[in-house]
């Protein structure tokens, strides 16, 4: 509901008598400078708990106020409202898509979250046509965005493993899967966006227009602006997916034949690697969803190995080219080294296969085990480092991965485009590795947290030259370093676009102060 002239007029005394600009505003009247906002949604004072909570659930910071808005104007309204109270109000603002950070980067103490899934499905237009090309809202869920694009034959190119995203969330990091190796990450994949800037004005940028805010806020961590819409380039979608596992005891035929897949004009269409440690019955597990190709041999699989390593792989395909598929897939296995009584495979739609992930969540949720804490640790490692940093935390470091899955798999990075923010080793393969741990109890946690300490702190000593990804640092010094070169750069965009660092309080990069941004002259 839209305010009357009355509350105008209160905002307008607020704002112009009430010295905003050079002091705090009391709670009750910092609420009533919100509420007299022309709106088409709404804030919550009360009922904000939500908004404290994440999927890491490891940082709870309580808001003054969420906002629930009805329009991409609200947003910039909202925005530009904190902006003109100046560099001396602490007031900070925070999109909030699906709360999937882990250490409460989509959180603002004190500040305002901005509910941004309010945002769905009413903003999706899909444009099919010789360069097909769907418009979603920033705070559009991915799985919406495929089951939309699908009625047209269509897909985006480029995923996450996990589907139940939002589109701004994700492009504000990077986008990473197992066909990352071939499309690059979502970043990579993107025509043009709507943002609206730490100033509250609504831009529209791409790779010609507004180029260096386009590239600023693609794994730019939200701090030069709200992606508010994205346009995601799509192509024709397959019905059909061959889903493929198989285990080495070998960590070295193991990566190489994953850099020799990624390298490979014809090869898979998602490829990832992960390490299994201290685990038993990991065949028997398999046998609930994927078919033994040699169901005696598998039966008989024994491995005395502290450390297996499995590859996982797809082949799209529709129905009518089922034994094309068969033959390409075929050849592909031929050149791998993997124990042959380990291969494993099935059949599956499209969709299922990329939602994959929810399944698994609909029976941790169903145990009590999703809403737990998720220490999490994803980094980035240069190809010349893997051996080195493999053969100390693999069975040293860590004795099992009981607590949660592994990731480990190359990329090339020639599909990442070097304009953006996000920041990425100086070598054409690196290695995406994500520790997935989920902690049970004060101890798990800490214990999980320390595992996680140790590996950073032996790549740190032994020079691996790791780049976190969803990165999670306390100092400047620490993003300094995270940046390298690009720290000006980075800086530099903050200041031209978000000068009183009001937006992404909760990634801790800049304070909101007059001293650590002085406004551009």
């Amino acid at each position: 509901m839209r305010p009357s002239l009355l509350q105008y007029l209160k905002l307008f005394l607020l704002l112009a008598l009430g010295g905003v600009t050079t002091m705090h505003l009391p709670k009750q009247d910092l609420r009533s400078s919100l509420e007299a906002l022309p709106l088409d949604g709404h804030f919550s004072f009360h009922d904000v708990s939500a908004a404290a909570r994440d999927f890491g659930n490891l940082s709870s910071f309580l808001p003054v106020a969420m906002l629930h808005p009805g329009s991409v104007a609200d947003i910039a309204t909202t925005v530009r409202h904190v902006f003109l109270m100046g560099e001396h109000s602490t007031l900070t603002v925070a999109a909030r898509g699906h709360g999937h950070s882990l250490y409460g980067q989509s959180q603002a103490a004190g500040g305002i979250v901005i509910s941004m899934e309010s945002l769905q499905s009413n903003r999706m237009r899909v444009h099919p046509g010789a360069s097909p090309y769907v418009d979603a809202s920033g705070g559009e869920l991915w799985i919406n965005v495929l089951h939309e694009t699908l009625k047209y034959g269509l897909a985006p190119r480029s995923w996450t493993d996990y589907l139940h995203l939002t589109v701004g969330g994700t492009l504000s990091n990077a986008g990473v899967s197992g066909q990352t190796f071939r499309h690059g990450p979502q970043i990579s994949n993107v025509n043009e966006l709507e943002i609206v800037t730490g100033r509250g004005d609504v831009i529209t940028c791409s790779p010609e227009e507004n180029s260096d805010l386009f590239h600023a806020a693609l794994g730019g961590l939200g701090q030069f602006g709200i992606i508010t819409r994205a346009r995601i380039p799509l192509e024709p979608a397959p019905k059909m997916v061959r889903w493929i596992r198989v285990l080495y005891l070998d960590f070295t035929s193991f990566t190489t034949d994953q850099e020799m897949l990624i390298s490979a004009e014809k090869t898979f269409d998602y490829i990832e690697g992960f390490v299994i440690i201290n685990r038993t019955g990991i065949l028997n597990n398999w046998r609930s969803s994927f078919n033994p190709q040699d169901p005696v041999r598998a039966s008989q699989f024994e491995s005395d190995e502290k450390v297996l390593f499995c590859l996982e792989m797809t082949k799209n395909f529709n129905p009518d080219e089922a034994d094309i598929m068969e033959q390409e897939v075929n050849t592909l296995l031929s050149q791998l080294r993997y124990m042959s009584s380990s291969l494993f495979h099935t059949d599956v739609t499209y969709i299922e296969f990329l939602d994959r992930v929810h399944s698994s969540e609909m029976k941790l949720r169903d145990k009590a085990m999703w809403e737990v804490p998720h220490p999490w640790l994803n980094i980035i490692i240069p190809r010349s480092m893997i051996h080195k940093f493999a053969r100390e935390v693999f069975g040293k470091i860590l004795k099992d991965n009981n607590n949660g899955p592994i990731l480990l798999y190359p990329v090339n990075k020639s599909r990442w485009d070097n304009r953006t923010s996000v920041v990425i080793p100086d070598e054409e393969v690196f290695y995406l590795v994500g520790f997935l741990s989920s902690a049970l109890g004060p101890h798990n946690i800490k214990h999980t947290l320390n595992l996680n300490n140790k590996i950073i702190e032996f790549s740190d000593k032994a020079s691996i030259g790791v780049k976190q990804y969803l990165p999670n640092y306390n100092t400047e010094q620490e993003w300094q370093s995270h940046f390298g070169a690009r720290w000006d750069t980075f800086q530099q965009r903050k200041k031209a676009y978000d000068p009183l660092a009001i937006l992404a309080p909760g990634q801790r990069i800049f304070q909101k102060s007059s001293s650590s941004l002085p406004l551009p002259s």
